[in-house]
């Protein structure tokens, strides 16, 4: 079933219909954002980052939204960074609310409940490799670079780079990415596992769209709980007795019985979400 924007914004806010800078599509349970501001290479401004929390918001609130893909407008970029025009502007007054409002933004789509999936299409760099980082599952096209390149402007990555890229390819490897600012290929992100797979440019949409499919075969609120456990496994807090609380609180759901019943009568179960 395919819904149209239009459909999505006015069954929560009225407010959220009128994107300037995203491209907004759900069909079959999954919601494709597509940054658009090709002909910026689809810089991320303060415009395009408060856009994102409120798309990222429907997929909070829409249970008949089960996976998100957040991909970018052409095939040159996912995300070529900040918009450095307004980073320009800034000065040590603002420059950490503007930190702090990415930081905030990007940890909203870490923690959504439901998976997303960052399709990466071309450069990636600074807010893009950081926004991709925040997803739960990164693709990327064979053209893709990635790269972190803010210490050429004077400044250090500010919407959770130094925090998410050792947790996902060690620290030594972090500090090189950083300090150079070098780009790497899409290969060598895999290499080092900053992505979980690269494909041709022409079937990148439709590779990620095969994973949501698959994920959405699966007990939404089982997903929801691993999310959880695996996001808390490397914060510092006691992982595993969130983990324990979280399967046991799997046992009370009415997608357990389903699951568990299929299983043993051979059939596909039906998972509602309950």
């Amino acid at each position: 079933m395919h819904k149209s924007l239009a459909h999505v914004a006015t069954t929560k806010a009225d407010s959220i219909m009128d994107f300037q800078n995203l491209l907004l599509e759900q069909q079959n349970g999954i919601l494709t954002i597509t940054i658009n501001r090709e002909d910026k290479l689809n810089a991320l401004n303060v415009k395009t980052i408060e856009e994102i929390e409120q798309a990222i918001q429907i997929a909070y609130d829409e249970t008949d939204i089960r996976v998100v893909i957040i991909t970018g407008k052409g095939s040159k970029a996912f995300v070529a960074g900040a918009d450095i025009a307004e980073i320009a502007e800034l000065n040590e007054l603002n420059a950490r609310k503007f930190s702090e409002r990415g930081q905030e933004v990007f940890e909203k789509i870490e923690h959504c409940p439901k998976p997303v999936i960052a399709a990466v299409n071309g450069f990636a760099l600074g807010g893009g490799s950081e926004i991709a980082m925040a997803c739960h599952i990164r693709v990327a096209s064979e053209n893709a670079k990635f790269g972190l390149p803010e210490v050429s402007l004077g400044l250090i990555p500010g919407y959770g780079g130094t925090q998410r890229l050792p947790k996902l390819v060690g620290k030594g490897l972090a500090y090189e990415m950083i300090l150079t600012g070098e780009m790497i290929s899409a290969s060598r992100a895999a290499e080092i596992g900053l992505v979980n797979h690269v494909y041709p440019q022409d079937i990148l949409m439709e590779k990620c769209r095969d994973m949501a499919s698959k994920i959405m075969q699966k007990a939404p609120l089982a997903i929801a709980h691993a999310i959880d456990c695996i996001h808390y496994a490397q914060s510092g807090t006691d992982g595993f007795n969130m983990e324990a609380n979280a399967f046991g609180n799997c046992c009370k759901t009415e997608d357990f019985k389903e699951g568990t019943s299929a299983f043993l009568e051979k059939r596909k179960p039906e998972f509602e979400g309950k």
